[in-house]
């Protein structure tokens, strides 16, 4: 379970010491007021925690090293109650490492037109501190989210929300460990990368195992713990009768279940965030693990198949960035396409492993054969995915950088019962429709492996990659193939 209340911003208020002591009292009564109203809003699921005025170089300085050094601190709130000079905040915005949120408000909504006056206006100055404010973090080049409007504004607050969940993807990024057995799927492209360059650029780090350490895990596990386990699916899942305890092939799914506590264990005790393999390279297990991977993915692990560390990473950001919200995040590929010129459709599914946090209805555990792998018929969860607004996004090395690219989609459920393809699916229309979506997607060179989320905007996804310093292209309603590739051709001219 992933608790975002575990971590926390810090709502840092701007002065100077120019005011004097009173309007400085009424600047902390304010922030304070704002950081508690913040801290209890809904749509917020992190801790916003009030930090005394900053009004000098050195106290801006010592509160952002401060920030630096809390553990838990995954991000900072900024605003310019009154005037804050800004060259007051170059040496702490020089040494700031986490991301900086600039919220454009003031304390009061209205003008109060009968008794506003000029102590009134020396003590409400957010209209133009922030500007200066503004400036400076311009001038330095610095990353960072804006968010205009009143701070008890349910939009501002949504806004300032998702900025938060995309802090907390990034600061689980920052020293995470990805596990990747064996190597990419031989000839390749796109799910190789430059390890070295994204460990320097996201904090992460990926290095390969040897299969037979896990194997030698996956043959160690008791058959108390499997038996238990067996009972977990049973009782979580559908099961016909020969996959049960004495059934004929119950002997798949006792090995799946191996499987998954071999493999859960190498996991945490190597502290990994997630992780992938290759089926090419699996000597010594019996079976694919496909339905160890559909859990383990439900409880919060990264994955990827084919070696593909960069989708596992951001599978696992989505999961943190997704935490507590409706519906889920989980691996994804696209498959084949229906070209209906009536319903134009894509089809996305995997071999096994597609997450079960995405499935509309309960799951089926079924074993059937599959004619890739070399393997026993392997078990999986077969299910339909849930229709709605959602999103598919890949992370591709371009050479001298990465690239995000969102693709926003309607996902519908399934028309046909699909009798002959026992794996998890969904369908989904690309925006803003399959001919220009497919284009774009292809044009910028995305994957065929994706992260496939049901609750996260391309909004937080582009603050995500603010953060992370990298390429952001979205696919979405309003998207032009020409000024699209125009747009590819920018980047390519900002990025050498």
């Amino acid at each position: 379970m992933i608790n975002l209340k575990q971590f926390e911003v810090w709502f840092v208020t701007g002065s100077q010491n120019l005011y004097g002591e009173e309007t400085l009292r009424q600047v902390a009564e304010h922030s304070q007021q704002i950081a508690k109203g913040l801290d209890a809003a809904g749509d917020i699921p992190v801790r916003v925690v009030f930090k005394p005025t900053v009004k000098s170089t050195q106290e801006i300085y010592d509160t952002l090293l401060a920030a630096n050094s809390a553990e838990n601190v995954i991000g900072v709130i900024a605003w310019m109650h009154t005037f804050s000079p800004a060259k007051m905040w170059i040496r702490g915005l020089s040494i700031l490492n986490k991301p900086l949120l600039h919220l454009h408000t003031q304390f009061n909504r209205d003008i109060p037109w009968n008794s506003i006056d000029m102590d009134f206006m020396n003590l409400n100055q957010s209209a133009h501190g922030d500007r200066e404010f503004g400036f400076m973090v311009s001038r330095m080049r610095r990353n960072r989210k804006v968010v205009v409007g009143h701070w008890e504004d349910k939009a501002a607050q949504k806004e300032i929300g998702d900025w938060s969940r995309a802090a907390a993807g990034w600061y689980d990024w920052q020293g995470g460990k990805f596990a990747r057995f064996g190597d990419n799927m031989r000839f390749v492209a796109v799910t190789e990368g430059d390890k070295v360059e994204a460990e320097l650029k996201f904090g992460f780090s990926v290095n390969s195992y040897g299969i037979g350490d896990l194997v030698a895990i996956i043959d160690s596990i008791s058959a108390n713990d499997i038996d238990a386990l067996l009972a977990v699916y049973e009782k979580e899942y559908t099961l016909a009768d020969d996959l049960k305890k004495g059934g004929s092939r119950h002997a798949s799914v006792y090995e799946a279940a191996r499987i998954e506590l071999g493999l859960k264990k190498f996991l945490e005790d190597g502290g990994f965030k997630g992780f992938s393999d290759t089926f090419e390279d699996l000597h010594g297990m019996v079976q694919l693990p496909g339905l160890a991977v559909q859990r383990l993915l439900a409880q919060g692990y990264g994955f990827a198949g084919e070696g593909d560390w960069k989708t596992a990473a951001l599978v696992r950001a989505f999961k943190v960035m997704g935490a507590g919200l409706e519906g889920g995040n989980g691996f994804m590929e696209d498959y084949t396409y229906h070209f209906d010129p009536n319903n134009e459709l894509v089809l996305g599914s995997h071999m096994l492993e597609i997450d079960a946090s995405l499935a509309a209805t309960k799951p089926s555990l079924e074993v059937h054969p599959l004619g890739i792998g070399g393997k026993a018929d392997p078990a999986r969860l077969v299910f339909n995915v849930a229709g709605g607004a959602a999103l598919n996004a890949s992370i591709v090395d371009m050479g001298n950088r990465f690239r995000l690219i969102v693709n926003e989609v309607e996902a519908v459920e399934p028309q046909n019962d699909l009798p002959n393809l026992p794996v998890a699916r969904v369908l989904w229309k690309p925006l803003p429709d399959m001919k220009t979506g497919c284009a774009a997607w292809i044009y910028a060179g995305g994957a065929h492996h994706t992260a496939y989320s049901q609750n996260l905007s391309a909004e937080l996804i582009a603050d995500f990659a603010d953060m992370a310093g990298i390429e952001f292209l979205r696919i979405g309603k309003d998207t032009k193939l020409d000024q699209f590739r125009n747009e590819i051709r920018w980047n390519d001219a900002a990025y050498k």
